[in-house]
């Protein structure tokens, strides 16, 4: 079995997995079947009033020439969830990660992370009429606060593997010029490091541009930005 968990957290470490695999709430994400099983997300009430969301899987397996009978894909998660954070890429909070088989020999596995406080899917937050409010100049911070988060998880040769804009999360707190813009990017089920931040880069933003819904102008202040950041410029850009 394998297991990651917050420090302090009351249960007892053999018993983690058991206590979030009892613990039920409302579906954000229904189970889906695919990869051979299924995969669906709850919220959770968590502790100190936390909202907490644990991703509940049952055989849902990637495989590779390192696990060519399957690892859970929470697990792929986990690897990336530790090494963005360590490259201060604003990503969710890990509480607990854990993957075990049944009697049967089948896979279950967890992925248990806090809320992202005060964020909201970037593009609610522009349906919400948030751009209009804020004005064009923090616009283009927040363009810019994006580029370098993703150009600083590229850097460290992550790959998203499914960079649509649903999985770009924003926060703004302040206004004004003293307004301050954060960045978060969700869902790493199918990130992996590459051999070069080139491959990592190449894939993610091709596959952003096609999966979001910018304006021509607004992609190529987006990618201004990020050509900054990354060092270079991606080659079908």
């Amino acid at each position: 079995m394998a297991v990651e968990h917050a420090p302090g957290m009351e249960v007892a470490a053999v018993d983690r997995f058991d206590y979030f695999w009892s613990q039920h709430g409302d579906w954000v994400e229904e189970p889906n079947q695919r990869r051979g099983g299924e995969s669906g997300v709850q919220r959770l009430p968590g502790a100190d009033g936390r909202v907490l969301y644990a991703k509940r899987q049952i055989g849902h397996l990637y495989r590779n020439w390192l696990h060519p009978f399957g690892r859970p894909t929470v697990l792929r998660e986990q690897d990336a969830l530790k090494g963005l954070d360590r490259l201060q890429v604003g990503v969710p909070r890990l509480v607990f990660c854990g993957a075990q088989r049944d009697s049967q020999g089948q896979w279950r596995a967890l992925l248990v992370t806090e809320a992202l406080d005060g964020f909201v899917e970037i593009d609610h937050w522009y349906a919400a009429g948030e751009r209009e409010r804020h004005g064009e100049a923090l616009h283009e911070r927040l363009l810019q606060a994006l580029a370098t988060t993703l150009a600083r998880m590229h850097l460290g040769r992550w790959q998203h593997g499914c960079l649509y804009s649903k999985h770009v999360f924003v926060r703004v707190t302040g206004e004004g010029e003293a307004a301050k813009v954060d960045i978060a990017l969700l869902d790493f089920e199918k990130s992996r490091q590459r051999l070069s931040a080139k491959r990592a880069a190449a894939h993610d933003m091709k596959q952003l541009r096609r999966h979001s819904s910018w304006s021509a102008t607004d992609w190529d202040k987006l990618y201004y930005f990020y050509r900054a950041a990354f060092g270079s410029a991606i080659k079908g850009l």
